[in-house]
This record gives structure tokens, sequence and C-alpha cells, in this order.
């Protein structure tokens, strides 16, 4: 059998998750999803761990959304008829994003739900739902706008433009930039700043953030209009046939 497709290791109090797919760039598979959420509830129990960090298998964080696996009709569940579904489970403890190259749409969200994120000079964001034919449903309009404003947020996503990482964090977007090979060593200091502090005030003042910026509303319309589109506009044979336009594109602008 191959390497797990999600990574965890814990030292210094702090739990690394690595999503691992590098040959795919770490592209959102039904058995990344699946497993992602259960070794960061590991991290979240593990009393040796007072921060967790997020990351991908270099070259990329996560270019989003297995879309070969949802073109063959794979079920990946990312929207909830009952309401808000979340990718993370609910956590009391830091998670910092470390983004070590393309944040992809699902991968986007993914880095919007961290709490603080760090970027490689390598990193750069794209909000693609609209040309894949999906919709977000893991909080991207409300994180996005709630990072850079919201004027910014609907040119992202009505463009699907990438953001390199230097705008990234001119806009709010990442709390810093760093060169490729100091991406790890400057969030693990960031992290060993925290584990340092006492843990019972660090987490009750992440909940307070959280309670103070929830727009329970706002995920609550975000996660019905998700499902309502995937119900009347949405199926595999529509997605292979913008996942082979957004292909032809890619090779277009290789060749040159």
């Amino acid at each position: 059998m191959g390497e797990q497709p999600v990574l965890l290791e814990v030292r210094d109090r702090v739990a690394t998750i690595t999503m691992n797919r590098p040959e795919a760039r770490n592209a959102l598979s039904r058995e990344l999803l699946e497993l992602l959420p259960r070794l960061m509830q590991q991290a979240e129990d593990d009393d040796a761990v007072d921060v967790l960090v997020l990351t991908g298998t270099d070259p990329a964080f996560t270019a989003g959304l297995d879309l070969k696996q949802v073109s063959e009709g794979v079920l990946i569940d990312t929207d909830s008829e009952a309401g808000v579904r979340k990718p993370f489970p609910e956590l009391t403890k830091p998670l910092i994003g470390a983004v070590n190259g393309v944040a992809v749409t699902g991968g986007f969200e993914l880095a919007l739900c961290c709490d603080l994120l760090i970027a490689s000079e390598n990193a750069r964001f794209a909000d693609t739902h609209a040309r894949v034919g999906v919709q977000p449903g893991w909080g991207l309009t409300v994180l996005l706008p709630q990072a850079i404003g919201v004027r910014r947020a609907r040119e992202l996503s009505l463009s699907g433009r990438f953001l390199d990482a230097a705008t990234a964090y001119d806009w709010g977007l990442v709390n810093r930039v760093v060169p490729h090979a100091e991406l790890m060593p400057t969030t693990y200091a960031l992290a060993a700043s925290i584990v340092d502090n006492d843990q019972a005030g660090v987490r009750r003042i992440l909940r307070t953030y959280a309670e103070n910026t929830a727009e329970q509303a706002a995920w609550e319309n975000e996660a019905a209009a998700g499902w309502q589109w995937k119900h009347d506009q949405f199926s595999p044979e529509k997605v292979a046939e913008r996942r082979a336009g957004i292909q032809a594109r890619g090779r277009a602008q290789t060749s040159g």
C-alpha cells in the first residue's frame, strides 16, 4: 500500500497535518477528506498538542476538489441538506495554515478556515468554483470577505484569477510571506510562541474571536445555496466537461 493521503506528526506540542497526494497536487479525494478531519480530531484530543499546523506535500497546498473523481461519479460530499458543513471538526486549539503552493477552490477554503496563514513565496490562491460549476460550501463567501473585503472577494470569485503571495499579504489574506525554504521553520517558530503562553487563555481568546466573527446566518445561506445548486445545476458530466476545458487552457498557456 502507498502512503496515506494525510499524515500526522506530533513534536514539541505541535501537530503537523500534511495533505499527501503530491502526484495529484494534493487534490481533495474522498479518501483524503475522510481522513483529514479524523486526524485533526485526534490532534485536538491529544493532551500533548497545543497547536495544529496544516500544510501540503510540495509542490502544492491543495489544488482543490479531486475533479477526476467527481467526473467519474465518485461521491465527495462537501455540503449537507441539514445545513452548515465545515471541512474541519470544531477545534479549541489554534490552527496555522502553512501554504506551500497553490490553494485552489476547496483548497482555498481549507486555508481560509485556518486561524493564521503563513505563505511561501510560491503560494498562490484562486477561487475557481464558477469555472468548475460548483458552489462554495466551506465558508468561502463568509471568510474571504472577512479577510480581504467584499469587493476584492467578488473579484476573485467572479474572475477565477490567481492571487500571488505578495498580493495576498498586501490584501490581508495571509499573516506573512517567507522564502519557500523558511516556510516551516517560520511556522514552527510562531507555533512555539503560542505554545509558550497559558493554553487556557489562548483557547478562550480564540473562542472569543470565533464567536465575534461567526456570522452564522451567512454560513447557513451559503450552505443552502450550495445544496440547491447541486440539485438543480450539478452533474458529473458537466464537471468532466469543465475539467477538460480547464486542462485545455492550461496546456495552451504552457505551450505559449
